[in-house]
């Protein structure tokens, strides 16, 4: 059942909270969404005792009407890990629940958690989990903090189309007071960042600013007109009202009329809002913030004071599409209230720089025919990959005329394109997971505004069996429910996959439908081609301009990227990010590499540092499969390393390392098997890097990156 949000900011529920509480919302409260004027903000309760005086750096506009608060005691529920503890997390079963077809918020929490933390993340011990990092290590790299529950307050609410939290550990000190943004990597939930930023900043008594910046969990299973609510639990549409994460923009007679021709079909937030929520990121990010803000200045128990930007370090950080959040919330933040950025893996959008939908569209066409030799984890059908060579070949995009020959071009064209040659042996798992293609679908639909009433490039978002065919089919029961807790934000998850209405016969699978000009299973080399279209705005095959309906399906696409443009201005905050340079989802050249020579072009006397690492990807979660475990070390221990970094500089001066290749050593192998990793594995951040080390820019401005 749906847990009521209570009413009035002001009013949060502190200090005198025992337990995990919740205030019910009085009859006819509001519901989330653009706050109320000064005016007509609810008045606040008579708190416990006197509060201090407060003045707040966030405006009326970013009061929220109603917040969710839980207080948990670090024992049987805690902030970090949902009360599993360090043990908790690293079973390889899922947090059990009482009815799988009606679970309940505090369950859905919990299994948030517990999929969050472990989809980014190598939970196999001799990958480093529990020894190198996890709950119980500490900041140090010391085995020191039990099971590594932390207890405190967590505050939730619901803003202008973004889901806002913040967690106050119970350690947090008044006299030295800090704040970490943890804005959700890919398009997953709120919980999405909890096991990079989030534990490191509650690890060191900071309140955590988090945001699913606008993307999230947020599933409209058109049928049942079903949606997600804030607190994870699903509700009909019209019970939800502004309650809901997500409720597509269509009329009950589209609805009708869409599932006669295409029924089952589900709406996914990212996708489907039509807003272009990546435009955005920024702005929610620091909307995260001032709600922490706005949060701390309401407590009423021995952490209360007067918390301003002034008195209060703020960094921000991330991985992923939640450190671009990072990077353009720095970029926007005219009023300085981040102080320094510590960041991994940046996804970026510059101009004059290929955009992600650019890339992972070039991997969609030609991946699967790269993919044809070995490698880790490339478990596609190989009869499959066979079928794009061929039809890439018949289309003329390939010129190679043996299976061998057309597989070593399709691999020369990626690495051409910018892609790393490090990158090669991690790329073909990214295909079997569905990587680029859900990418490449979600961000074309997002970038163009279009209802799932479009069908982009003929692509839906569905349950389907396991054979492919039938696609289209209810929802497994349990799927959707659970959405909350073990959804990425992207299709294929959940449940839910890409489809293509267009495969002759019927609706099917993707991957396993046919594509009609050239009559093959050939993974929907179709609909590939269609969404590189869109990407570049020419024909992907014969290479002209666009003509028609896809030339103006192209032109939106264009202006939605434009519209994510970030500048590289730093505005003179310090900065660190740290890359593996076998990252295959955000190519270096695209995205860090990119990011840190336009930062040193336009910002005079930039402090944005880089430290690429060798030996390191995208996914860590991958390196406990056997292939990647000899080859690659975790990167996110390289994050903890850069806040440590950061937060040294900005509390006690110490200088940030120059920008640096750090080479890591992969695991030796011993009787067949990678022995365990540790830290001889993992070398440091160096303060003062051999001259073949350093990463710099030069005078004609290229910048220089040692092999």
């Amino acid at each position: 059942m749906k847990r009521r949000i209570f009413a009035a900011v002001a009013a949060l529920c502190l200090a005198g909270c025992a337990g995990t509480t919740q205030a019910p919302a009085p009859a006819g409260a509001p519901a989330p969404g653009p706050a109320p004027s000064p005016s007509t903000t609810p008045a606040p309760s008579t708190p416990a005792s006197p509060a201090p005086p407060a003045a707040e750096p966030a405006p009326p506009s970013i009061w929220p009407a109603k917040v969710l608060h839980n207080r948990y005691d670090g024992a049987s529920d805690d902030l970090l890990t949902a009360g599993l503890g360090k043990t908790g997390l690293g079973q390889a079963i899922a947090p059990a629940m009482s009815d799988p077809t009606k679970p309940k918020s505090v369950e859905l929490r919990k299994r948030a958690i517990y999929f969050n933390y472990r989809a980014l993340a190598d939970m196999s011990a001799a990958g480093g989990y529990g020894v190198l990092y996890g709950p119980n290590i500490d900041l140090a790299g010391r085995d020191s903090l039990g099971e590594g529950k932390i207890a405190g307050d967590e505050f939730l609410t619901y803003l202008d189309g973004a889901t806002l939290m913040v967690q106050v550990p119970e350690r947090f000190d008044p006299k030295d007071p800090c704040i970490v943004t943890a804005t959700s990597s890919g398009s997953r939930g709120i919980y999405g960042a909890i096991g990079t930023s989030g534990e490191w900043g509650l690890k060191r008594g900071c309140a955590v600013a988090y945001t699913d910046k606008g993307t999230g969990t947020g599933f409209h299973d058109l049928a049942t007109d079903t949606v997600n609510l804030v607190t994870g639990e699903r509700a009909s549409a019209a019970r939800a009202g502004e309650d809901s994460l997500f409720t597509a923009r269509v009329t009950a007679d589209e609805r009708a009329r869409y599932l006669r021709d295409f029924p089952n079909r589900v709406a996914v937030k990212h996708a489907h809002s039509q807003v272009n929520p990546e435009k955005d990121w920024g702005r929610h990010t620091l909307a995260a913030v001032e709600f922490a803000f706005h949060v701390l200045n309401g407590l009423t128990d021995r952490r209360a004071g007067r918390y301003v930007p002034e008195n209060t370090l703020v960094i921000a950080s991330s991985v992923s599409n939640g450190a671009y959040a990072a990077l353009a919330a720095a970029e926007q933040d005219t009023r300085g209230l981040i102080d320094g950025l510590a960041l991994s893996e940046p996804n970026v959008s510059l101009a004059d720089v290929r955009s992600t939908l650019d890339t992972s569209t070039l991997l969609n066409v030609y991946l699967p025919c790269a993919s044809v030799a070995a490698a880790p984890f490339n478990n596609v059908p190989q009869p499959l990959r066979e079928a794009r060579c061929a039809s890439l070949a018949k289309k003329g995009l390939l010129r190679s005329a043996t299976l061998a020959q057309q597989a070593a071009e399709s691999q020369r064209i990626i690495n051409e394109y910018g892609f790393l040659p490090d990158a090669n042996l991690v790329l073909p798992s990214h295909y079997f997971l569905s990587v680029m293609q859900g990418i490449a679908v979600t961000y074309a639909n997002s970038y163009g505004r279009f209802s799932v009433l479009d069908n982009l490039c003929g692509y839906s978002f569905a349950a389907s069996t396991s054979s492919g065919v039938d696609a289209g089919n209810p929802a497994e029961a349990g799927s959707l429910e659970n959405s909350f807790a073990l959804s990425n934000g992207i299709p294929p998850t959940a449940g839910i996959n890409l489809i293509n209405n267009l495969s002759p016969g019927g609706a099917k699978e993707d991957r396993l439908s046919v594509s009609p000009s050239t009559g093959a299973r050939d993974l929907n080399l179709d609909g590939a081609l269609c969404l590189r279209s869109l990407a570049t705005g020419v024909d992907a095959v014969s290479g002209r301009p666009l003509e028609g309906e896809l030339a103006e399906q192209a032109r939106r696409v264009r202006r939605g990227i434009e519209e994510t443009r970030q500048s590289g201005n730093l505005r003179g905050k310090p900065a660190v990010i740290v890359n593996g340079r076998s990252d295959g989802v955000l190519p270096p050249n695209y995205a860090s590499r990119a990011y840190y020579a336009r930062n040193k072009a336009v910002e005079p006397g930039s402090k944005l540092y880089y430290y690429e690492v060798t030996n390191a990807h995208h996914l860590d979660v991958l390196n406990g499969i056997a292939g990647f475990d000899s080859r690659y070390v975790p990167l996110n221990v390289y994050l903890t390393r850069a806040l440590n970094l950061m937060w040294d500089h900005l509390k006690s001066g110490q200088p940030l390392p120059p920008s640096q290749l750090v080479r890591t050593r992969t695991r030796e192998i011993k009787e067949g098997r990678p022995v365990p990793i540790s830290l001889s594995n993992l070398p440091p951040i160096e303060r003062a890097p051999a001259a073949g080390a350093r990463i710099g820019v030069d005078a004609e401005g290229r910048l220089r990156i040692p092999n």
